[in-house]
């Protein structure tokens, strides 16, 4: 049967062209996928035999001469019998005819309908009833700045857009173009309702919620690559940012509603700022000109994951290392800073990510903005993004900080490899790396690790072990029968010094029986071993040891922290508010019971108790075994 076509092939040059303008994510697509399928085209077959669909817009007489109706205004003008509300679907388009220009005789339109990908393709124009109106208005708008569709549409949409746009104005339609993959069952099977395993979109925003689904497609991959779609994988990014934000946002919530705490009544007064709040507002301005680099370069797992670092570093370092100035009585000038310096982090990054998690950055925008300030935008989504204040940006702050993270992370490895809970002091910790902190940064590292003395050396060579053993890939054949007396003198090398010697001048040598051999860096396996009384963990430049030696003194203190723990978690089981004053009783193992009476005030301290006694467990009553010891707690509100 006969088909109407588009003459493609004639404008092939400027379709690769036009192509080649197009920033692509990833630019495999555009110039492989796409650009292949262009360097290929064919001329477009256009007319479908249908009822339903745009009827095309021609008429033929049986003259032979056929015309291409362009506007309503044109066919009125050549037609005896158009209505003036003519509706151009079928039928009705179907009855009306115009007058030949070559033989006076009848035109009627031809039967066939458009292909729909001609509508798709049309849609940036003809949405604006462009050229008849909204000149200015879609010559603004076009060509577009982004779109974006699945990998299936690089013969679809992308290319029926392209191709109208090169026939008509000769340049690209869109200036930007993400490629999404395809999203596939838990196990990476495309979902289909005949294999049983689609899931309901619905159904999942009901379960997640839309900001939960958001965030697992921005984190999970690459946009361009296939996604695995299941619960458990959405939920571990829920937990690992937006429930993260929110207890954030919770946090501060809950203690500037005990304080009466109204951020527009205070300034941030940079000058009178802690070290820990400039690091927070120094990495705060840091990602959110990260965050606009990377969405404006549309990099959106890129963008996420910084997101997803400060908030775990706002979370998990700031507020977790500046609680105690939130719990303070009154309103001194450092509980100001730590609240200003909170309220600006969480009200900037939530505008940074809003155009990611639009719904839960509306609600805290709303509570923590709009509830004080009525001259602030009604909607998060009203605001600007975010700009960064060059000014707040302290890279050294930043780099030292992260030291201090990365130091934390290892001497936390040392303590469970060495079987020492966190509650547990430790007397000594040795610390090798490239910058040696000053005393502030130490101070926090030795409260982060409940270490009683941290000291940086050059020297960790005194805590840790060195065993040889030759590399028998390279050893083998360099070497030949020497290898076992190799395998002997490396058993009985001095392994510090041996270590030392390599470090200094990369390479081994050794005097055999047979002769000296010399071994590069290669040629040799090297396994650390701890030292008895010791600890150590190597890791990028950086060596953490730990002294694991533990005194009465330090056995009792971690008791202590254990108890406290304990009365916390049972404050929490029992519903008594956080500013609750109580008191406790501690019954059981003698040893255990001693030291809650010695150490009382230390425990009073900590847990709004006014009395710590050993006597016979009263009110809220728990049994814990601690350190092996046996115990009973009893909590009760004064």
């Amino acid at each position: 049967r006969e088909s109407w076509f588009i003459k493609m092939t004639e404008v092939k040059d400027d379709l690769i062209a036009n192509n080649n303008t197009i920033n692509w994510i990833p630019e495999s697509i555009g110039k492989g996928r796409f650009g292949d399928w262009l360097e290929n085209v064919q001329d477009w077959g256009l007319s479908r035999n249908r009822y339903w669909g745009t009827p095309l817009n021609i008429w033929e007489c049986e003259c032979g001469h056929k015309h291409a109706i362009g506007s309503i205004e044109e066919l009125k003008s050549m037609s005896d019998n158009c209505p003036d509300d003519i509706e151009l679907h079928r039928p009705y388009i179907d009855a009306v005819t115009i007058k030949c220009p070559h033989c006076g005789k009848q035109m009627k339109r031809v039967p066939e309908v458009i292909d729909c990908w001609f509508d798709s393709g049309s849609m940036p124009f003809a949405q604006h009833h462009y050229p008849f109106e909204n000149k200015e208005k879609f010559e603004q708008q076009f060509p577009a700045d982004f779109i974006s569709e699945a990998v299936d549409q690089t013969r679809g949409w992308f290319y029926s857009l392209l191709a109208i746009s090169t026939l008509l104005f000769n340049k690209a339609p869109y200036k930007n173009v993400i490629v999404l993959g395809l999203v596939l069952d838990k196990d990476g099977q495309k979902m289909s309702k005949s294999k049983g395993n689609a899931v309901d979109p619905f159904e999942s925003l009901a379960e997640h919620g839309a900001d939960a689904i958001r965030w697992y497609f921005y984190t999970n991959s690459a946009p361009w690559l296939p996604n695995r779609f299941h619960a458990k994988a959405v939920n571990e990014g829920q937990r690992k940012y937006i429930s993260t934000l929110w207890n954030t946002y919770a946090f501060y919530v809950l203690y500037a509603n005990i304080d009466n705490f109204d951020a527009t009544k205070y300034t941030l007064d940079v000058s009178k700022l802690g070290v820990m709040d400039k690091w927070l507002l120094s990495r705060l301005n840091t990602v959110v000109g990260e965050v606009d680099d990377n969405l404006a370069n549309y990099r959106i797992p890129e963008a996420a994951r910084a997101l997803q670092d400060f908030v775990d570093e706002m979370s998990n370092w700031y507020v977790r290392r500046s609680r105690e100035r939130f719990w303070a009585k009154g309103m001194e000038q450092d509980k100001i800073n730590a609240y200003m310096t909170l309220y600006t982090a969480l009200v900037t990054i939530s505008k940074a990510a809003a155009p990611m998690i639009p719904f839960m950055t509306e609600d805290i925008y709303r509570n923590l903005v709009c509830s004080i300030d009525p001259s602030a935008p009604e909607s998060i989504h009203l605001c600007d993004f975010p700009t960064v204040d060059e000014k707040m940006i302290d890279k050294d702050l930043e780099t030292a900080m992260d030291e201090v993270l990365k130091i934390v992370v290892m001497g936390r490895a040392c303590r469970n490899s060495a079987n020492i809970k966190n509650r547990q002091p430790i007397g000594q910790m040795y610390v090798k790396a490239p910058e040696a902190l000053g005393d502030f940064y130490k101070e926090i590292i030795a409260d982060e690790l409940n270490v009683k003395n941290v000291a940086f050396t050059d020297d960790v060579s005194s805590y840790t072990d060195y065993q040889f053993k030759p590399q028998l890939k390279t050893v083998g054949p360099k070497f030949g029968k020497q290898l076992n007396e190799i395998r002997t003198a490396l058993s009985e090398l001095d392994g510090t010094a041996a270590k030392k010697e390599l470090d200094k001048n990369g390479k081994l040598v050794l005097s055999l029986p047979s002769g000296e051999v010399t071994l590069e860096t290669e040629d040799l396996l090297i396994e650390a071993k701890q030292k008895d009384g010791f600890y150590t963990v190597s890791d990028r430049g950086i060596t953490v040891a730990i002294d694991t030696t533990l005194t009465k003194e330090l056995i009792e203190e971690g008791f202590v922290r254990e108890l406290i723990s304990k009365i916390q978690t049972m404050r929490k089981e029992a519903g008594f508010n956080v500013t609750d004053h109580i008191k406790v009783t501690v019954s059981g193992s003698e040893m255990v019971t001693d030291i809650a009476v010695l150490k009382k005030a230390d425990i009073a301290g900590d847990t709004l108790a006014d009395s710590v006694e050993s006597a016979d467990a009263a009110g809220y009553t728990k049994d814990w075994d601690i350190n092996g010891e046996k115990v009973t707690i009893g909590v009760e509100k004064v």
